[in-house]
């Protein structure tokens, strides 16, 4: 493809981007459910107390929820949600039943009482129904019901995208994360429910059992979960950064063996992540790891696990390198959340790279840190393959829309680039743990990550950024010798303000450049094995 050729194809490109963009369509309950409403703003949650009953033989759950919240700024009406077919029964403040108007998922509750700025309040909610059964867990949410291979009910919760609301009553939407809570769940007898935080109390009555957990932690609403099953537990201690970590394993009856043997990955994963990005982020509420009846979730010190007792991806290496079936990729990809998710989370579903392109990425920092620099590099570019560069990795801001599934393998590749680029390892590792650190337990946005990264390496990143996140196309380094001594490059098939340093091969010997989209020329000897770094996602095109 000559110059002028590939050049038009790029216009053609965004121009087809732009367009799809263009014409995608948002409804009025994409808003209600993705912006921070005028009845969402004035209140900031505190505490939740989720008190719900499931019952197996009816699909069926029955409820309340307690939101207590600190009001920010003088309003009457206060957004709650909760999705269809679940109805709410009614709503109380003080013991005074609540007027409330419905539109679609979200439900507006009139407040007689003046609420004053400053104050803390409390309304509780009752609801029932039959929550949506989640029909291909984790990708398309709701309540998996199943039974073990001992005919045991086997029933878990998974709704990150479809949102909390999808089972119980909450203020769904990821900016305000509550500051703790307790989830009571009541289930027959002969069965337990694994929820977050740590067990605090069960209370058994007639032919039920209730399990009382406490979240000390702020935890995001799609976090929250329930696993009912016939569990077996198991636990260690880990000795990390913060002192005694409690670390609690709950398993079908007969897989027990098999998991005291496969979750020996998770005190790795630990280690590993520690390292790399900073203590745990929760050790008051402990981790766990819980088999579920579907691939697994990222549910905040309760994560789940259901990748057969195997190690790669339900047995396969997603990189096509060998690496990938070094560990279990469940355990470790969704314990990575609990540090880029969990402890820092997205203010708008939009940013949801933030959660999936450093967990992707963390997959090679284990890979790196336990069986060398070489081998997380191998893993992460084998991940190429599955990139597909037709839409940006930002989505949509205020209307609950994710961006494009490159988060994922694109975003480890992107972050891989910025480790090559910073070019201290050491000093990588420090941003790494440093923004689990200055965003501990915080909600944020894009610009917040940009602008730290961009401060702590010292580099203005912001064309970087607009190029990998907010463009979809992959830069390529053109470049050609005008005579034994005379190298020109440039970059091509970008945004106009991109500039990014690169390395050169040369042999043996490596070479920066520092190219931007207009022509430039350095002193450089000629050489026919020249190649630019594998590490730096990039192509590259001698144009002469």
């Amino acid at each position: 493809m000559n110059l002028s050729t590939k050049l038009f194809a790029t216009l053609v490109f965004f121009l087809t981007v732009s367009i799809s963009y263009a014409q995608e369509k948002f409804t009025r309950a994409d808003t209600l459910r993705g912006s921070i409403t005028p009845e969402r703003e004035w209140w900031d949650l505190n505490y939740y107390h989720l008190a719900v009953e499931v019952f197996p033989e009816t699909k069926s759950i029955k409820g309340t929820n307690t939101v207590r919240y600190q009001v920010k700024k003088a309003h009457q009406v206060l957004q709650i949600d909760l999705q269809e077919p679940l109805r709410i029964i009614e709503a109380k403040q003080d013991g005074q039943k609540l007027e409330i108007q419905k539109e679609g998922a979200a439900h507006f509750i009139s407040l007689p009482k003046k609420q004053v700025v400053g104050s803390f309040e409390e309304v509780i909610i009752s609801y029932e129904g039959q929550p949506k059964e989640a029909v291909r867990p984790p990708w398309d949410g709701g309540i998996t019901w199943q039974k073990d291979e001992n005919g045991n009910h086997f029933i878990a919760s998974s709704n990150q995208g479809i949102g909390s609301s999808i089972w119980w009553p909450s203020k769904d939407h990821p900016a305000d994360e509550v500051d703790s809570m307790l989830i009571s769940i009541t289930v027959p007898k002969n069965l337990m429910n694994i929820s977050n935080g740590r067990l605090v109390k069960t209370e058994t009555k007639g032919q039920t059992k209730t399990y009382h957990w406490f979240v000390s932690n702020p935890i995001n609403d799609y976090g929250v979960n329930i696993n009912i099953g016939d569990y077996v537990h198991f636990s260690e201690k880990y000795q990390g950064e913060k002192g005694l970590l409690d670390m609690e394993y709950y398993v079908m009856r007969d897989n027990l063996e098999k998991a005291k043997k496969q979750f020996m990955d998770a005190g790795r994963m630990m280690e590993a992540f520690e390292h790399w990005f900073g203590p745990y982020p929760f050790y008051e509420d402990s981790y766990k790891l819980v088999e579920a009846p579907y691939l697994g979730m990222e549910h905040q010190s309760s994560v789940t696990y259901g990748n057969g007792y195997q190690n790669g991806y339900r047995g396969t290496d997603l990189s096509g390198t060998g690496w990938g079936m070094k560990f279990d990729f469940i355990i470790i990809h969704e314990s990575g959340h609990e540090w880029f998710a969990n402890n820092i989370t997205y203010k708008d579903v939009a940013d949801m790279w933030i959660h999936e392109s450093f967990t992707n990425y963390s997959e090679s920092l284990y890979l790196d840190y336990f069986y060398g620099k070489e081998a997380g590099q191998e893993y992460v570019r084998g991940t190429r393959t599955r990139i597909d560069n037709k839409l940006p990795i930002i989505g949509r801001y205020s209307v609950n829309s994710r961006g494009s599934g490159d988060m994922y393998y694109k975003g480890g590749n992107i972050l891989n680039t910025l480790r090559e680029i910073v070019n201290d390892d050491e000093k990588w590792r420090k941003i790494l743990r440093g923004l689990n650190s200055e965003f501990y337990h915080q909600t944020v946005t894009t610009a917040q990550v940009e602008d730290y990264i961009s401060q702590e390496a010292g580099i203005d990143l912001s064309s970087f950024f607009d190029q990998y996140l907010r463009n979809s196309t992959v830069p390529i380094l053109e470049y050609f010798f005008s005579d034994d001594q005379t190298f020109n490059f440039r970059w091509a098939n970008c945004i106009t303000s991109f500039e990014m340093p690169v390395d050169l091969n040369l042999g043996e010997k490596k070479v920066r450049i520092e190219p931007t989209t207009k022509w430039t020329q350095v002193t450089l000897e000629k050489n026919s094995d020249l190649t630019v770094d594998v590490d730096y996602y990039v192509g590259s095109l001698k144009v002469r």
